[in-house]
C-alpha cells in the first residue's frame, strides 16, 4: 500500500500557499521550545506530527518553491508586506494637502523591510499572497503595486477594526477593484469644477462684500458641498425620502446655500443687517433679533425638498444647532429615525430604515473630545434607536480653534474613536474631488448594504483662523505659511482637468464670471429690498396664548375595560409569579372603596391615548420595568423570556406603542428623543431620568434645545421628561431633579413644570400633554416624578377622580379648610413635602388645625398666580405664608416662588420660608442627619413645638 500523503490529510487541508509557510514557521518554533507558540498549534503539532514541506504539483505550481524553505519563508514575508499594506496603508497615504509630516509606520510597507528584493516578488505568481488576484495582476511585485495604488494614495482605507468577515471581504473587495465605485465620466467632472467654483466664489464674496464679519468659511474643505450633493443623489436612488443633516458652524452657510437651497440674497440680508460688530462683539447677538429671540445665522436650520417634476422624491433637512458642536448628533438621528416609522397601527412602530438617513458633520478636534460623539455612535446598533446607519464627515482641518492636534487629542487620527464601534473609516485629501465623491459612493453603499455607520474622514485646512475676524499666525505660523501659498481646491482640479483635455481655461474663465454674476445679482436684489425678508418670523410663532385644552376624563367603565385588558395575558404565558400577583392587586382597584396607585394611572393615561390615536414613543433607564419596579409595561415570560406588552393588543388602539430600555448615557437619549418628538410632534414622547439629578448629564439638550429651541428657531415640541425627585434619605445623587435650574430656565410659556402629589393629577396631566400633540401652542413637559410616592397610599386616588374633572394646578390639602375665615397660617407647598405633612396631620387627629391651611402647588410653572388669588380671598383672617420646601434654601421652588407669592399676598401678611438652609449639595449621606432635617420641616411648619432645635446633631 502506497504511504499517504499528510498534505491531502485533513488536517493539512486549509493550509496552502503562505499558510502553508506560516504553518512551517510556527513547528520550527515548536521543536524549539513549545511554549513559543500559541496553545492551539501545540496541540496540532503534538496530535500529528510536523506539517508537509510542500503541495503536490497540481495544487501548487511552483516548482521554484516546492521542498525550499527559504522560499517558503520569502512567500510568507511576501504576505505580510501584502497584509500590512492592506491594514496600514493608510499611514503612508497622500492625504493630506499641506503634507504636514510623514509617519514611522510607512517603513513597514516596502518591500525592503521584510528582506525581499525586487528578483523575489517577480519571481512569486501573485496567487501565491492574494487570493482572488486580479486577472492582470500576475506576479508578487505586479500585486505589491497594486495594493500601494489602492491603499495609499489620496484616498486611504482603515478596515482592519471591522470583525465581521462578511463586511471585511466586502470592504476589502472594493478599496482593492479599479472599477468600483465607478470613476467620474467627463460630464461629471466638469460639473464637480463648477461646483467647487460655486462653492469658492460664495467664500470669497461674503469675505470681500462683508468685510470683518464671521462666517466660519468652508475654505479649504470645499470638497464637502459636492460630497454632500452626492450623497443627496444616492440616497435618493435608492428610495429615501428624507436625509437629515447635522454640523457645527464651520462650512454651515455654503451648505444651507448651495445644498439646501438657501437663496443668497435672505444670507445676504442676515449679514446686510447684524448689528455693528464693534458695539455687539459677541457671536450670539450678531442675528436676526427682530420680534422673536433667534439665533445668529451660522446655527440656523433649513429644508429642501428634491423634486422629480411635480413630485417630491427626497426632502433635505438641516438641523438648527447652536455652538455645542456636536449635541445636535443625537437629535439628528432622533429625527431619522422618526422619519423611518410608521406608528398607524398597535404595537411597536413599524422600522423601514431605507425610507430615510442621516448625515453628520463632525470638527476634528470635536468629533474626539466631545463624549456627546461617542454617546451617540454607542446607540446607533440599538434596537430602541437604531436607523440603518449614519454616514459621517469629519471636516478635518487639524486645527480646534487655535490649537493644534497633538494638544486635543491622545489618538493618531480624528476618527479613531470610531474603530471602537467597528465603523469602516476612509481618510481622503480633500484637495483631490473624486477621491472624495469616491469615499462617499463607497460609503453611499456599504449603508445601504449592511446598515451600518461609516466614516469619511475628510482632511483639509483652514483657510483663515477660527472666524475671519481671527489672525491665525500668530499659533500657527508655520502651517499659515504653508496656506498662503497653497492653491485653492478648483485650481487644483482645474488644472488637472486641464492636463488632461478635459476641459480649457476659457471654460474655467466662463465658470467663474457665471458663478461671480448669479452672487453679485443676489446682493443687488437684497439691496434693492426685492428678497423676501428674512426676518419674516415674528412674535406671533411664539404666541404664549393657549387653546383650549381637551377633557381628560375618561369614564369609569371604559377604564375598567382597559384595566381587564391590561391584565389579559396570552395563552401559555408565564408571568413571573411574584409579578402575577402584583399586578392582580390592580384588578379591583377602580372599583368604589379602591384605590388607583401610580403606576396603574399611568397605565390607564397610556391606554387611554394609545385608543384616542395618538402613538407613544417611552425611553430611559429600565424604563420597561420602572427604576422602582412599578411599572412592568412589558412583562417576561419565566418559563422562556418571551416579551409581552397589554399596550401591544388594545381593542380600538389605532397608534403604535414603544417602550424602550436606554443605554446610560442621559445626554444622547434625551437629545434622540427630542430629535424624534420635533421631526414627529404627533406622537407623546417621553424621556424618564433614572434618577432626576441624573438629568445634570443632559443639561446641554435641556438647556440649548428643549428650553430655548422655541425662542431660537421656532421649533416646537412636546417632549415630556420624568424626573424622580424626592427627599428619602439617599444622599446627594438620588434626591433632587434640579427643580430649581426648570425653573429659572422658564419663560415665554417655554414648557411646563409640574410637582405632583397624587396618581389622578398624573393621570390628567398625560392626557392633557398628549392632547397637544400636533398643536402649534405645544410645549415640553417636566414633571418632578415621584419615588417613595408611587407605593404611598396617601398618593393614589379613586377611579372616580379618574372619570371626572382635570388636572389642577393648585390642591388643597383635603384633610384641612373647612375654617377658612379662622386660617392665620397658609403653607404653600409643592411635591413630597404635602404628603409629609399629611401624614403627620393624619397622626394628630383631635387637634385643631382651625388656623391652618395647606395648599400643594402642582403646577410651578406657568404660575397658577389666578387659582392661588382666588384661595388667598378666603382666608379673611390671614397673617402669614410659609412656603415649605425639602430641597436647600438655594434650591428647589423657593427663589423662584417667593417674589410671585408676594405679588399676590395681601397686605401686611409675611411671606416666609421653612425648609433646609442654602447648601452646596443637595442632600446629606447621612440617614440620620436627613430624618433629623425633614422632622424639624414638618414640626416648624405645622408649630408642632415651639422648641424646635435648628442645628443639625454631630454625626
Amino acid at each position: 500500500m502506497a504511504a499517504k500523503d499528510p498534505y491531502n490529510e485533513t488536517v493539512w487541508s486549509k493550509y496552502y500557499g503562505p499558510n502553508l509557510g506560516y504553518i512551517q514557521e510556527k513547528y520550527e518554533q515548536f521543536v524549539k521550545d513549545p511554549t513559543l507558540v500559541e496553545h492551539n498549534y501545540r496541540d496540532l503539532f503534538t496530535l500529528s506530527g510536523p506539517p508537509p514541506l510542500a503541495p503536490d504539483a497540481e495544487q501548487a505550481p511552483l516548482p521554484v518553491i516546492s521542498g525550499d524553505t527559504e522560499w517558503l519563508r520569502k512567500a510568507v514575508r511576501a504576505s505580510k508586506l501584502i497584509a500590512n499594506i492592506r491594514i496600514h496603508g493608510h499611514m503612508a497615504a497622500n492625504i493630506d494637502p499641506l503634507d504636514r509630516g510623514n509617519n514611522p509606520m510607512a517603513k513597514y510597507l516596502e518591500y525592503e523591510t521584510y528582506d525581499l528584493t525586487r528578483e523575489d516578488l517577480m519571481a512569486m505568481p501573485a496567487s501565491l499572497i492574494w487570493e482572488n488576484a486580479p486577472n492582470d495582476v500576475h506576479t508578487a511585485w505586479d500585486a505589491v503595486h497594486r495594493m500601494r495604488q489602492a491603499y495609499t494614495q489620496t484616498i486611504a482605507y482603515e478596515f482592519g477594526h471591522v470583525r465581521d468577515e462578511q463586511e471585511l471581504r466586502w470592504l476589502n473587495s472594493q478599496a482593492e477593484s479599479t472599477s468600483s465605485p465607478a470613476p467620474l465620466n467627463n460630464t461629471e467632472r466638469k460639473e464637480l469644477l463648477k461646483r467647487l467654483i460655486q462653492v469658492e466664489q460664495f467664500e470669497t464674496f461674503l469675505h470681500k462684500t462683508f468685510v470683518g464679519q464671521k462666517r466660519f468659511s468652508l475654505e479649504g474643505n470645499d470638497t464637502l458641498v459636492p460630497m454632500l450633493d452626492e450623497i443627496v443623489r444616492a440616497a435618493a436612488h435608492d428610495g429615501a425620502e428624507h436625509i437629515l443633516m447635522g454640523m457645527a458652524h464651520r462650512g454651515r452657510l455654503n451648505v444651507l446655500a448651495h445644498i439646501l437651497g438657501k437663496p443668497y440674497d435672505i444670507i445676504f440680508s442676515e449679514f446686510h443687517h447684524s448689528p455693528n460688530k464693534e458695539l455687539f462683539p459677541s457671536e450670539g447677538s450678531m442675528g436676526i433679533n427682530y420680534g422673536w429671540t433667534g439665533d445668529v445665522k451660522y446655527h440656523l436650520g433649513a429644508d429642501r425638498a428634491v423634486r422629480e417634476g411635480e413630485t417630491v422624491r427626497t426632502r433635505i433637512t438641516l438641523a438648527n444647532n447652536p455652538s455645542h458642536l456636536e449635541f445636535v448628533n443625537p437629535v439628528v438621528e432622533g429625527f431619522t429615525r422618526a422619519a423611518q416609522e410608521d406608528r398607524s397601527t398597535p404595537g411597536l412602530p413599524k422600522l423601514n430604515t431605507n425610507k430615510a438617513m442621516a448625515v453628520l458633520m463632525h470638527g476634528d478636534a470635536a468629533f474626539p473630545g466631545e463624549g456627546i460623539v461617542a454617546e451617540t455612535l454607542n446607540i446607533g446598533k440599538l434596537k430602541g434607536y437604531q436607523n440603518g446607519g449614519t454616514v459621517h464627515i469629519i471636516v478635518n482641518n487639524r486645527i480646534g480653534f487655535t490649537t493644534e492636534s497633538e494638544d486635543s487629542r491622545s489618538t493618531h487620527y480624528a476618527s479613531d474613536l470610531a474603530k471602537g464601534y467597528e465603523i469602516p473609516i476612509v481618510h481622503v485629501n480633500a484637495d483631490d474631488p473624486e477621491a472624495c465623491i469616491a469615499a462617499v459612493r463607497l460609503a453611499s453603499a456599504y449603508r445601504n448594504l449592511f446598515k451600518k455607520d461609516f466614516v469619511i474622514d475628510l482632511i483639509g485646512y483652514r483657510r483663515h483662523g477660527h472666524n475671519e475676524m481671527d489672525d491665525p499666525e500668530t499659533t500657527q505660523p508655520i502651517v499659515y505659511g504653508k496656506v498662503r501659498n497653497h492653491p485653492t481646491v478648483y485650481k487644483v482640479y482645474a488644472e488637472r482637468l486641464q492636463e488632461e483635455r478635459v476641459i480649457t481655461a476659457e471654460d474655467v474663465t466662463s465658470m467663474n464670471a457665471e458663478a461671480e454674476g448669479v452672487l453679485q445679482q443676489a446682493f443687488d436684489k437684497m439691496k434693492e429690498g426685492k428678497h423676501k425678508n428674512a426676518e419674516a418670523k415674528t412674535a406671533v410663532a411664539l404666541d404664549s396664548v393657549r387653546t383650549p385644552q381637551r377633557p381628560t376624563a375618561v369614564p369609569l367603565d371604559n377604564l375598567q375595560e382597559i384595566n381587564r385588558e391590561l391584565l389579559s395575558v396570552p395563552d401559555g404565558f408565564q408571568v413571573y409569579p411574584k409579578l402575577e400577583r402584583i399586578l392582580q392587586r390592580r384588578k379591583d382597584a377602580l372599583n368604589d372603596g379602591e384605590r388607583v396607585d401610580w403606576a396603574l394611572a399611568e397605565a390607564l393615561a397610556f391606554a387611554t391615548i394609545l385608543k384616542d390615536g395618538t402613538p407613544i414613543r417611552l425611553s430611559g433607564q429600565d424604563s420597561q420595568r420602572g427604576t422602582f419596579a412599578h411599572r412592568h409595561l412589558v412583562l417576561h415570560d419565566s418559563d422562556t423570556g418571551a416579551l409581552f406588552s397589554p399596550l401591544h393588543q388594545l381593542k380600538d388602539s389605532s397608534a403604535s406603542f414603544g417602550v424602550y430600555n436606554s443605554p446610560l448615557s442621559e445626554a444622547s437619549v434625551l437629545g434622540y428623543e427630542y430629535g424624534y418628538n420635533v421631526f414627529a410632534p404627533e406622537t407623546f414622547v417621553i424621556w424618564e431620568a433614572q434618577y432626576g439629578d441624573f438629568a445634570n448629564a443632559g443639561q446641554v439638550i435641556i438647556d440649548q434645545f428643549i428650553a430655548a429651541g422655541r425662542a431660537k428657531w421656532t421649533q416646537r415640541s412636546n417632549l415630556a421628561i420624568l424626573l424622580p425627585h424626592g427627599y428619602e434619605g439617599q444622599g446627594p445623587e438620588h434626591s433632587s431633579g434640579r427643580l430649581e435650574r426648570f425653573l429659572q430656565l422658564s419663560a415665554e410659556e417655554n414648557w411646563t413644570v409640574a410637582n405632583l402629589t397624587c396618581a389622578s393629577q398624573y393621570f390628567h396631566l398625560l392626557r392633557r400633554q398628549a392632547a397637544l400633540c400636533g398643536r402649534s401652542d405645544a410645549r415640553p413637559l417636566v414633571v418632578m416624578a415621584p419615588k417613595s410616592l408611587i407605593r404611598n397610599t396617601r398618593s393614589t386616588s379613586p377611579g372616580a377622580e379618574l372619570a371626572s374633572g382635570s388636572f389642577q394646578p393648585v390642591l388643597p390639602e383635603p384633610l384641612l379648610g373647612s375654617k377658612p375665615g379662622e386660617v392665620k397660617r397658609l403653607v404653600v407647598c409643592s411635591g413630597k413635602v404635602a404628603i409629609d405633612l399629611q401624614a403627620e396631620l393624619d397622626s394628630a387627629k383631635g387637634q385643631d388645625w382651625s388656623w391652618l391651611h395647606i395648599l400643594r402647588l402642582e403646577q410651578l410653572y406657568p404660575f397658577p398666580e389666578r387659582e392661588l388669588a382666588a384661595h388667598l380671598s378666603t382666608f379673611r383672617s390671614l397673617q402669614e405664608i410659609i412656603w415649605v420646601q425639602e430641597e436647600p434654601k438655594n434650591m428647589g421652588g423657593w427663589s423662584y416662588a417667593e417674589p410671585r407669592l408676594r405679588a399676590i399676598a395681601p397686605q401686611n401678611v409675611k411671606v416666609q420660608y421653612i425648609g433646609r438652609p442654602e447648601r452646596s449639595s443637595p442632600a446629606s449621606g447621612y440617614a440620620d442627619v436627613h430624618s433629623f432635617e425633614q422632622r424639624r420641616i414638618v414640626t416648624e411648619a405645622l408649630k408642632l413645638n415651639s422648641q424646635v432645635q435648628a442645628a443639625v446633631p454631630s454625626s
